[in-house]
C-alpha cells in the first residue's frame, strides 16, 4: 500500500514492517513504548533510552553519520528518521535501502499525528491510541494548570561557544510558548547565533542539559550579562518528542513550583 511521510513523500508497505531502524533517539525511545523493542534492530549511539537499549541493540553510527555497511548488514525494512536530525544525503542513503520514513515536528499536533501514523504503519494502532490519549490528557491538565499564570519573558541557549538559542519553527520554541514563556528569539529561525553580551531584558535564562552540557558552573558566565535568574532544565523534556511528553508536562508544573518557590 502508498502512503506519505511528514514530507509528504510517498513510501510503498506492502507488509508490516519486523526489522526497524531508528535514526531518531526519541522516536527509539517511543518505539519500545509502542512495545516494538523485539522489531528494533538498529539505533543511533545517542539513544539512551531505554538504557539497556544500547547494550542489545546494533549501533549504526549517530544522528548526523551513519555506518552504511552496519544497516545494510541488518536487512532493514522500515528506517525511521527526521527531517532536523537526520541530514538529507541520510535519507538519501537510505531510502536506497528500504523504506524510510522522515518524520516533521515541530508541535504537540504533529507529535500525535506520527504517533497514530505508526500505529498504523507498524501495527500497533492500539498502543499508539492509548500513548496518545495519555499524551492529551497531561496536556489538558497542565493547561488548566497554567491557564492563570502570567507569561514570563525567557531566552533557552542549546549551545555555548558560539551561543546558540531556540528560535521560531523549533519543537521546543512550541513547547516553550505552551509554559507560558515567550521566547525573546521568537522572530529568528530555528537555533540562531546570538551574542550574548547583547541579550535582551528577560526573566529567565533557560540553559538546557542538551545537546550542549549545561551545568551550574555556566551560570556565572551569563550574570555578567543579565539580572535575569538563571535556570538549568532538562532539555530531553523540552526538545525530545514521542511518548517522553506524558512526563513532560509533569516535569513542567514542577519547573513552575520552583520557579514561582
Amino acid at each position: 500500500m502508498q502512503y506519505k511521510d511528514q514530507l509528504n513523500r510517498k513510501i510503498e508497505i506492502d507488509k508490516t514492517p519486523q526489522r526497524i531502524i531508528s535514526l531518531v533517539p526519541s522516536l527509539t525511545e517511543l518505539l519500545v513504548d509502542l512495545g516494538l523493542e523485539d522489531r528494533l534492530v538498529g539505533i543511533t549511539k545517542f539513544c539512551i533510552h531505554p538504557k539497556h537499549l544500547k547494550k542489545q541493540k546494533t549501533v549504526v553510527g549517530g544522528t548526523k553519520q551513519i555506518h552504511l555497511d552496519k544497516i545494510k548488514a541488518l536487512k532493514p525494512d522500515f528506517i525511521l528518521c527526521n527531517k532536523e536530525e537526520n541530514t538529507k544525503e541520510i535519507v538519501n542513503q537510505v531510502e536506497e535501502i528500504t523504506v524510510t520514513y522522515v518524520s516533521n515536528l515541530n508541535t504537540i499536533k504533529d507529535v500525535l499525528e506520527l504517533i497514530q501514523k505508526l500505529g498504523i504503519l507498524l501495527d500497533c494502532k492500539q498502543k499508539a491510541d492509548r500513548i496518545n490519549q495519555q499524551i492529551q490528557q497531561k496536556q489538558k491538565q497542565f493547561s488548566a494548570y497554567i491557564k492563570d499564570k502570567k507569561k514570563k519573558k525567557i531566552a533557552y541557549f542549546i549551545w555555548a561557544n558560539p551561543y546558540m538559542v531556540a528560535g521560531k519553527n523549533t519543537f521546543i520554541n512550541a513547547l516553550l510558548k505552551l509554559n507560558k514563556f515567550e521566547n525573546i528569539y521568537k522572530y529568528l529561525d530555528r537555533y540562531p547565533e546570538i551574542e550574548i553580551e547583547k541579550i535582551k531584558e528577560v526573566d529567565y535564562i533557560l540553559l538546557s542539559s542538551e545537546p550542549y552540557p549545561f551545568q551550574e558552573k555556566h551560570k556565572k558566565i551569563f550574570t555578567e550579562y543579565s539580572k535575569a535568574k538563571i535556570i538549568l532544565v532538562d532539555g530531553e523534556y523540552f526538545s525530545w518528542y514521542g511518548s517522553r511528553l506524558i512526563q513532560a508536562f509533569d516535569y513542567f508544573k514542577e519547573l513552575h513550583i520552583s520557579l514561582h518557590s
